[in-house]
């Protein structure tokens, strides 16, 4: 432990919020340093990313969907757990090294939040892609929990707080207390399913194929839940699917509102399984304590209405929700001798 901590004064420790959609990664004292897609470019048919070495992140996303027949670029994370251990290792080593610096002999330690709801096998491919992608020590943290700390709600007392983190992959719904999670819910249904559900409306109602990027871009600027004071528009370009021609429609706030009504509609019911699960003295302290969201879901319009309704608590959204998660693991990093005991994963990926 002496060495680890000697050593530590000579590397940039680091958490990160290894997501879906979005890694970000916090260094102690810095704040959030790094925020880039989870994306990769790699050539056609194989693992090996482009030979720049930087087609990662930024770059790689400006390539979805405009590669041509050699290059792939892919997201190597699907519903927050990895799809691809070869590429997810890469991207990981690409972005320790750009926060890391030139540090060769002092490898950092790292802390990454995976989701509550993911396997012994699946944490242990996190734990070998950190490892392997330059980590000198590993230590893992569920996302509720990542995100309570993150959020600054007071888990450690004897008193309930929820947390609803919706990611890209996964929606984690978490009452905690006295530092640990008492109850917990994830489902694989979240950011990722709303933009799906934009895709397969403007399909379905104007035969116009749109991609990923546009359907978030949709989600983003008129996505909502509920009613609006005044309804929005926006025009969108796809392929038109009859004619395979370049075309745009204006597609407007109702109509996104009704396709985004299943994907939402599961996450609610997420929150109130999680609610019936809780002890009655949990449930109370909820009452006066509210629900908190986090995540890049959090943020579409009148999602807190619905919960508000849905579970008759009062909702609130976190300060600056996307890197709630991320904040909560440099928390997490600063306080290693008095979470690791309960949180820490060990060598071979066992345990919390």
């Amino acid at each position: 432990m002496i060495l680890d901590s000697f050593l530590g004064l000579f590397s940039v420790d680091m958490g990160i919020d290894l997501g879906t959609c979005n890694t970000l990664v916090c260094v102690k004292g810095e704040g959030v340093v790094l925020n880039e897609p989870s994306v990769v470019a790699v050539k056609r048919g194989t693992n090996r990313v482009l030979s720049n070495g930087n087609a990662v992140g930024l770059v790689a996303k400006e390539m979805l969907g405009r590669t041509p027949g050699s290059i792939s670029a892919i997201r190597p994370l699907r519903d927050g757990v990895i799809a691809d251990f070869d590429i997810t290792e890469a991207m990981l080593s690409y972005f320790i090294r750009k926060v890391h610096g030139r540090r060769k002999f002092f490898r950092p330690r790292v802390v990454i939040a995976i989701p509550s709801g993911i396997t012994a096998v699946e944490k242990r491919a996190v734990y070998n892609s950190a490892e392997r992608a330059g980590a000198r020590r590993v230590y893992l943290i569920e996302e509720p929990m990542a995100a309570g700390i993150g959020a600054g709600l007071p888990i450690a007392e004897p008193t309930a707080s929820m947390i609803v983190d919706i990611g890209g992959g996964t929606t984690e719904v978490a009452i905690m207390s006295l530092g640990d999670i008492a109850v917990r819910e994830s489902i694989r249904v979240a950011g990722d399913d709303m933009d799906e559900a934009i895709v397969n409306h403007m399909r379905k109602t104007y035969n116009l194929m749109i991609g990923l990027q546009s359907a978030e871009q949709i989600k983003i600027k008129i996505g909502s839940i509920a009613e609006l004071d005044q309804e929005l528009t926006q025009e969108v370009r796809g392929r038109d699917m009859i004619s395979g021609l370049p075309r745009k429609s204006v597609v407007t706030s109702e109509e996104i509102r009704q396709a985004l009504r299943d994907p939402v509609s599961q996450i609610v019911d997420c929150c109130t399984r999680t609610l019936e699960k809780a002890d009655p003295e949990l449930a109370a302290d909820l009452v006066d304590n509210g629900l908190y969201l986090a995540g890049g879901g959090a943020l579409l319009r009148g999602l807190g209405e619905v919960l508000a309704s849905a579970t008759g608590l009062d909702v609130y959204v976190v300060d600056d929700a996307l890197s709630c998660v991320a904040r909560g693991t440099a928390v997490y990093l600063d306080n290693l001798a008095e979470w690791k005991g309960t949180m820490e994963s060990d060598a071979d990926g066992n345990g919390m």
